[in-house]
């Protein structure tokens, strides 16, 4: 290992209040790195910095800020192996995966380096004489963000850019589980020649850095993406302050399959939504909802596809499916196939722990045949746990989709283009998929869900202003 990851604070490297020690899911006997674990003193630093460098940073010319970011997309695209390397040695996900990760990095800090340079406004005729009215979009100032741990390199990098393209500060902490990914990242923004206090990373404890950041009155905006118990803590702790939040909490996403379907392209479509990257993706398709005309033809393809699936390290050529990436989460993963068996849904693949040639957290993707009202069928399990349920027409199958307290995603797959349409129409989602994987998402459009999935402005895109800038409206008498 190489010597202790340290905290960015103010433009420099502080050690912390304790150290801690970054697991190798795919190799336990290996960790990845030990790093400095910040507190709630340090919070305060960091947040106090980033309000003093604030009022500066929202001055400085779009070039200026274009130029940082530009330069940040540019060194991850170069280093994107290498990052993607670490990416799957800390987070589980198998190297290509990883390696893309890092790649679409790379790309939404180049997109909002263009978007930097494309902030907008509106000069408005005046409904009275003699009057201009001008619409332009300033920073919110100090903005909180709370990353999640099976994105560490792309979900950083979508919250981080905008927030310092449109002009804010940022203070960044990024899950316990990937300190090494966060660190990275900030590595290279600490030599993009962003004044001292503009960008800074804090790893530490969500109970004491991630509190410190929702209690503290100098922050402006939360941008926070995990659990929904944890998001709706976020939302009603800031209710009283009216702090500007944004929360993306997870999904249970349905994928619809109908009895015209392109069978072998649906299988495909759930094997890849449901199972890649271990189904550790708030977008993971983790109900598949089949009419039943094709009900038994698609359960017996998707064991036989499941077969050729290789569960192994992330970094072991040929893997397919990589270890979760932790301990608790596994075993979360095997007591929710308990609590299917119970309630009488049947597993019919997978779900057994893996022994490898390394001492790691790996099972095999599991398909239970199960109920709606079954919680296996209803509660975000985060794994690669799917349940398959049985539709009796596209009508029925399209109340089961709706029929969660979520709303995130939502795919079909038909070839039917009347039936397509009509689903986009009425999926409760905020994003829907015809012929895909629920998982998998563009950077450079709006993100985001709705119900218990989201809540605030939409992530990614030009939509990411919404939530990184406040509109001001002049009037100006001639």
């Amino acid at each position: 290992m190489q010597e202790i990851l340290r905290n960015y604070i103010n433009g420099g490297w502080e050690t912390g209040a304790t150290t801690g020690l970054s697991e190798n899911p795919s190799d336990l006997a290996t960790p990845v790195a030990e790093y400095a674990r910040a507190d709630a003193r340090q919070a305060q630093q960091a947040v106090l910095a980033a309000h003093d460098a604030a009022a500066s940073w929202a001055l400085s010319t779009p070039q200026r800020r274009a130029d940082a970011l530009d330069f940040v997309g540019s060194e991850i695209l170069a280093r994107k192996d290498e990052l993607g390397a670490l990416l799957a040695r800390e987070e589980g996900k198998p190297l290509a995966e990883a390696t893309a990760e890092a790649a679409r990095a790379g790309n939404i800090f180049k997109f909002f380096a263009g978007e930097a340079l494309r902030i907008t406004g509106d000069k408005v005729a005046s409904v009275r004489p003699d009057i201009d009215v001008d619409v332009t979009r300033e920073p919110v100032g100090v903005v909180a963000i709370i990353a999640p741990w099976n994105f560490p390199l792309a979900i950083p990098a979508w919250k981080i850019a905008p927030a310092l393209a449109y002009g804010n500060a940022v203070v960044f902490k990024p899950a316990e589980l990937v300190p090494a990914c966060g660190w990275a990242l900030a590595e290279i923004l600490s030599r993009a020649g962003l004044p001292a206090g503009v960008f800074n990373l804090l790893n530490g404890s969500g109970r004491q850095v991630g509190q410190a950041l929702i209690e503290h009155p100098l922050v402006d905006a939360i941008t926070f993406t995990g659990s929904e118990t944890v998001g709706a803590q976020v939302r009603q702790q800031v209710a009283s302050r009216g702090v500007k939040v944004q929360l993306e909490m997870g999904g249970k996403n349905p994928l619809v399959v109908l009895g015209d379907a392109d069978l072998d392209r649906a299988v495909e479509c759930a094997v890849q939504g449901a199972f890649f990257s271990t189904g550790q993706r708030c977008t993971a398709s983790s109900r598949l909802v089949v009419e039943r005309t094709v009900y038994d033809g698609f359960v017996s393809r998707m064991r036989d596809r499941m077969k050729q699936l290789k569960v192994g390290p992330a970094l072991a050529r040929g893997t397919d499916i990589g270890p979760v990436a932790s301990k608790p989460q596994l075993e979360q993963n095997q007591s929710y196939l308990e609590i299917g068996r119970a309630e009488g849904a049947e597993l019919v693949a997978g779900g057994r722990l893996v022994e490898c040639e390394t001492a790691g957290h790996y099972m095999s993707p599991a398909l239970l045949l199960g109920a709606p009202e079954h919680r296996t069928a209803r509660e975000e399990i985060f794994g690669p746990v799917a349940t398959v349920l049985k539709a009796d027409s596209y009508e029925h199958a399209l109340a089961l989709a709706n029929d969660t307290p979520y709303g995130l995603c939502a795919g079909i797959c038909t070839t039917s283009l009347k039936r397509a349409s009509h689903f986009k129409r009425h999926a409760q989602a905020g994003m829907v998929m015809v012929n895909l994987p629920t998982a998998g998402v563009d950077y450079h459009v709006p993100f985001g869900g709705r119900k218990g999935s989201s809540h605030g402005p939409r992530e990614q895109g030009r939509y990411a202003a919404e939530f990184y800038t406040t509109v001001k409206t002049a009037y100006t008498c001639a």
